[in-house]
């Protein structure tokens, strides 16, 4: 009976192998070498930044937590963990939309190819390629500034800038006296007959804007005046008057001013002169703050107001096409059909965009989102070099102070390991959430 159910049962089933495979020890000896070397890299300056925040810079005193404390006490740490804040929840957020925004568009114009290898280039260049770009881009000089040259351009455009900015009253043989924002007004007044002499010195008669006229004194029997430049290369002449070679202000505004008030106005001609209406005769003559008012040199980009926003400018620059092109690859995966079913429905494109659109392309916005948020808690090169020592303290960021505090000068290596450790805790529930997201994509 024995031999027959033994025959029954047929052979023994053979012992089971690994998923792999293979043993279980080839498995590990194959996998030998990238542990040793995660150990290394990755687990020992871990462990080993954690001892070492819990001394002093010398590293001979235990102090427990105190550079962790020191750290949110600190003003200049304080400042790095709120602009570091600023970047995680402006920069990310912006350069998604941006990324989502090219990459729609660019599915709808006929050079999407060229426009994505554009705005994809500044990827290919190094921060601190970047950030040395950035740092001539926000010159503060127009003349040098890429920013404030098109900002000037535009303010200039819409407002009337001053004519003669350098320009001032010849103090010594001219009656003009400061007053008050900028503007200059005779002690004495003005007649009919008696031609009024405005001069004025402060510019080079090289530097005159233009291609300026001789002056010459005004005639008439009206109220007159000449405005004009107190002075001619070479020297010569006689202060306060009208001689040969000098040249005429065109453009200057002249007021006639009686108890406060303009009672009537008037522009210098190309030769200098002007004529004012009977009502200004016996009024005193203001030429007002506008004709020598500083030109407008732009925003103060790398100031302590706008430094950290100029920065995350030049990072969304950077890093817009890395968003585009992510986005793009997942918008290629949508399904035309779900977009074309709702416009047949009657839904307009905006609503298309965000109610089918940007729900299909989810999974990746997230992906891009953290990864974003993960890279600009260790930004360092754009906050080094973009801003000026001057204000580099109200840019400070994180990582900078891990350096400053470190290798630039501080040598506090206790404090710098403790802020290497609050950014490593900063980046775990990033990378949390971003492990239990790719859990649930592979369960579906």
């Amino acid at each position: 009976m024995s031999a027959v159910a033994n025959e029954g049962a047929g052979p023994a089933p053979a012992p089971r192998k690994s998923v792999l495979g293979t043993r279980p020890w080839v498995a590990v000896l194959f996998l030998l070498p990238a542990l040793v070397l995660l150990g290394a890299l990755v687990v020992y300056p871990i462990g080993y930044s954690v001892w070492r925040s819990l001394y002093d810079a010398g590293g001979d005193g235990f102090v427990g937590l105190d550079n962790y404390v020191d750290v949110f006490t600190d003003d200049a740490t304080l400042t790095a963990v709120r602009n570091t804040a600023i970047w995680v929840a402006v920069a990310p957020a912006v350069v998604t939309v941006l990324g989502l925004i090219f990459a729609v568009l660019t599915e709808r114009v006929r050079w999407g190819t060229a426009f994505k290898l554009i705005v994809f280039m500044p990827m290919a260049i190094s921060m601190l390629a970047a950030g040395i770009i950035f740092r001539l881009v926000y010159q503060a000089d127009p003349d040098q500034g890429v920013a404030n040259a098109i900002v000037t351009s535009v303010h200039d455009t819409f407002a009337d800038s001053s004519v003669y900015p350098k320009a001032r009253p010849n103090a010594q043989v001219s009656d003009l006296k400061p007053s008050g924002g900028g503007a200059f007004t005779t002690t004495g007044t003005v007649r009919a007959g008696t031609p009024a002499l405005l001069p004025l010195v402060g510019i080079a008669p090289n530097k005159v804007p233009g291609s300026p006229e001789d002056a010459r004194t005004a005639t008439g029997d009206g109220v007159t005046g000449t405005v004009w430049l107190d002075f001619k290369l070479g020297g010569g002449g006689e202060k306060g008057q009208v001689d040969a070679g000098e040249k005429a202000l065109e453009g200057v505004k002249v007021e006639a001013v009686e108890d406060g008030k303009v009672v009537a106005s008037a522009t210098s001609g190309a030769d200098g002169t002007f004529t004012l209406p009977d009502s200004a005769d016996g009024a005193q003559l203001r030429l007002p703050g506008s004709n020598f008012a500083a030109p407008y040199n732009g925003v103060d980009w790398l100031g302590p107001t706008l430094v950290t926003p100029a920065i995350i400018g030049a990072y969304v620059w950077m890093w817009a096409g890395f968003a585009m092109v992510l986005i793009a690859a997942g918008l290629a995966g949508v399904d035309r059909n779900l977009l074309e079913a709702a416009r047949v429905d009657g839904a307009n494109e905006w609503q298309v965009f965000r109610r089918i659109t940007v729900p299909m392309l989810a999974p990746v916005l997230v992906v891009v989102l953290i990864t974003l948020m993960i890279n600009v808690m260790k930004v360092f090169d754009l906050v080094y070099i973009i801003a000026p020592q001057p204000t580099q303290d109200e840019a400070n960021v994180l990582a900078l102070q891990l350096f400053l505090s470190s290798f630039g000068g501080g040598g506090n290596y206790g404090m710098g390991s403790a802020i290497g450790i609050i950014l490593l805790l900063l980046v775990i529930p990033v990378m949390i959430v971003n492990i239990r997201r790719l859990r649930k994509e592979r369960e579906r």
